[in-house]
């Protein structure tokens, strides 16, 4: 059967490939040419032309695209009590390429006491006649890539407090985008798929954390940043090996985190990236709990414009029935296509085809 509730058999992650308009306006107003006024009128227009493309397509659910972001995490990390931006000594290294050199350090007591995105998401909802989702970064993300190196010790001398703080700063944000109207919100994630990479876990050693105790850790903060969460209020969470420019990061199955990831945390269904033999096999599935979570299969590459083969990507999902009922899996591209402003290296037509033949196999598999 299809789903009337999210996640949606036919689903996507939520970042999208940048318009020319809005490209050419982000760049104007870096420039000084453009106030941030006139940037917003080109943001707004450019999010109702998306919107209506996700909707003629036939998805049930819309996002803003991330349009007015130019990272998917550190442009809601910077909106926190405590955090303070910074220009690193270089970017985050991706295969071949590295990101702009930018950063954040906890400074302070971390917390949630208002946000610009609450008004972006009420700009997605008031446009939207399907399903409108948020995404912002997991809290296990805000740890994981910074580690200890980057947590103030005068602020925080031990990690429990910090810990703390941001599952509070978490459980504010989730009421304020309740509050706000939002149904359906989505908690983007690299670290739980990353230190499942041995190399990852090395450099986890290096900034000062114990990546072994780390899937406890990242579940117990997961369990306390849910903690109260409305009833009627779908949380997702995606998880993804590094999307920039259609690279990638990180390498290894799910298997060093799937009890804790599947087994003890909260949420309502789980994106999980499965485009390439990176993600290892569905064998870690097995920890997934009968009942009414939903799965959503990452089968489709959002890194490249070749259309997958629809006969491969259901051979697929009939292969992960061996451990997931169907009726407890969906389907998505296993990334957004734009996880920063950059871009991967596909054309928008390209993205457009990858999710409609989602929708259709999604007809064909689910009635």
């Amino acid at each position: 059967m299809q789903r009337t509730t999210p996640p949606f058999r036919a689903d996507h992650v939520g970042s999208l490939l940048r318009t020319a308009p809005l490209k050419q306006a982000r760049s104007k107003h870096a420039q000084g040419i453009l106030t941030a006024a006139e940037l917003k009128e080109v943001e707004d227009r450019e999010i109702e032309k998306v919107i209506k493309k996700q909707q003629d397509i036939g998805l049930k659910v819309a996002t803003d695209g991330e349009f007015r972001r130019s990272w998917w995490h550190f442009d809601f990390f910077k909106g926190l009590d405590g955090v303070t931006p910074y220009t690193t000594e270089g970017g985050i290294q991706f295969q071949g390429v590295q990101t702009k050199a930018e950063g954040i350090k906890i400074t302070g007591k971390i917390g949630f006491s208002g946000h610009p995105m609450l008004e972006h998401f009420k700009f997605l909802k008031a446009h939207a006649r399907v399903a409108p989702k948020m995404t912002i970064p997991a809290p296990s993300t805000f740890h994981f890539r910074q580690g200890r190196a980057a947590v103030s010790r005068e602020v925080y001398p031990t990690l429990e407090p910090f810990f703390a703080d941001l599952a509070a700063a978490y459980r504010a944000a989730i009421r304020a985008f309740y509050d706000a109207g939002c149904r359906y919100l989505q908690l983007d994630d690299t670290a739980w798929a990353m230190v499942c990479d041995p190399n990852e876990r090395a450099q986890s050693k290096m900034r000062g954390d114990d990546p072994d105790a780390l899937p406890r850790i990242y579940a117990r903060l997961t369990t306390a940043a849910l903690d109260g969460k409305p009833a009627d209020m779908a949380i997702t969470m995606h998880s993804c090996r590094g999307n920039f420019r259609s690279t990638f990061i990180a390498s290894g199955g799910y298997e060093f985190v799937a009890d804790q990831l599947l087994g003890h945390t909260a949420f309502d269904g789980y994106f999980l990236e499965y485009d390439t033999g990176r993600a290892g096999g569905f064998e870690p599935l097995r920890f997934f709990p009968k009942g009414k979570k939903q799965l959503v299969l990452g089968l489709v590459t959002s890194k490249t414009g070749t259309l997958e083969s629809k006969d491969d990507i259901k051979r697929r999902i009939d292969e992960a029935t061996k451990y997931i009922a169907l009726d407890q899996l969906c389907l998505s591209p296993q990334c957004g296509f734009a996880s920063t402003e950059e871009g991967n290296v596909l054309a928008e037509e390209e993205q457009w085809a990858k999710l409609r033949m989602i929708v259709e196999i999604a007809d064909e598999v689910w009635g």
